[in-house]
């Protein structure tokens, strides 16, 4: 029989070989129009000096010689996207365990309160939480007016150089909920058996979660770590309503001039450039994140660590 031919059985399935490639059509076809080509155009764009309103015209390296050599926002912009990553990931992953260990115990009604904790997540970074919280800190929001009941006098935390970024830590920190679900369900998978052994040894809950949590928990942390990392150092929504980069460029990250490179100033060849420098940062950061995790991921299938 051809095999590009396809029979019909009397269970309904395809035996033809191209039938799988058939069902996944519509993803394929979403790949390469909506992913990859827009890729490769990026990627040549990169070398152009393009401006939407002309033909690009090729100029080599020059994009790439001009950020690296002349443009000290785009240094600044990166080491304060670096800064964001490095302070909020741990905050945000540490929230998220910590919630997870408590919406791990048998209570009555826990169901409801993971429905809660999880809502902030379920709305992410919409703009209507970054106005929110714009207004939340700011110079006459509900936190000045909390401290005021203390007699405490607030100021402006997002009109402040010192204290904008600081909000939005906080505010990428508090939307922890999809890393909560997912220590949650690796907590589950940790038998009972090793706390009550451990118990009987005399661990205090201390030592039962360095020895026997963390350990056990690796994978699922690796596997958190990755995602928010990857998606903080690609983060625009929050700083693009509630601070706009400022105040003096103190929030303006990565994506934020990227976005300004390429709808404000129409350089759609030095912001393709821009991203394609994201994107090996961002690769470079992974793979230093996998290469050091033979030292601190604990696989039990494979007798401990690699």
């Amino acid at each position: 029989m051809n095999p590009v031919t396809k029979k019909f059985t009397l269970k309904g399935r395809w035996e033809s070989p191209i039938a799988g490639y058939l069902f996944i059509s519509p993803w394929l076809v979403g790949l390469l129009l909506l992913t990859m080509w827009p890729m490769l155009q990026s990627i040549y764009y990169s070398f152009t000096k393009y401006t939407l309103l002309e033909s690009p015209e090729w100029i080599g390296l020059r994009n790439y010689e001009r950020i690296f050599g002349d443009d000290e926002i785009f240094r600044q912009s990166l080491k304060i996207t670096i800064l964001f990553v490095v302070l909020s990931v741990p905050i945000k992953l540490f929230s998220a365990l910590m919630v997870a260990m408590l919406l791990n115990r048998k209570v009555k009604g826990i169901s409801f309160y993971r429905t809660v904790i999880y809502l902030p997540s379920l709305i992410g970074s919409s703009i209507a939480v970054a106005i929110l919280w714009q207004n939340m800190f700011s110079k006459t929001g509900f936190l000045n007016k909390l401290l005021g009941v203390f007699g405490l006098e607030g100021i402006s935390w997002i009109s402040n150089p010192h204290t904008a970024l600081g909000t939005l830590i906080v505010l990428v920190a508090w939307q922890f909920g999809s890393s909560m679900v997912i220590f949650l369900a690796g907590l589950k998978q940790i038998s009972p058996d090793l706390y009550e052994a451990a118990s009987v040894d005399g661990a205090t809950k201390l030592r039962q979660f360095y020895t026997i949590t963390l350990p056990m928990l690796s994978p699922v942390l690796l596997f958190n770590l990755v995602l928010q990392t990857i998606g903080s150092f690609q983060m625009f929504t929050q700083a693009f309503i509630i601070t706009k980069g400022g105040p003096i460029n103190s929030t303006y990250m990565y994506a934020l001039y990227l976005y300004d490179r390429a709808f404000s100033r129409y350089e759609m060849g030095y912001a393709s450039a821009l991203a394609w420098i994201l994107l090996i940062v961002i690769g470079l950061a992974t793979a230093l994140i996998f290469a050091s995790s033979r030292y601190w991921v604990f696989y039990e299938t494979e007798g401990g660590k690699k």
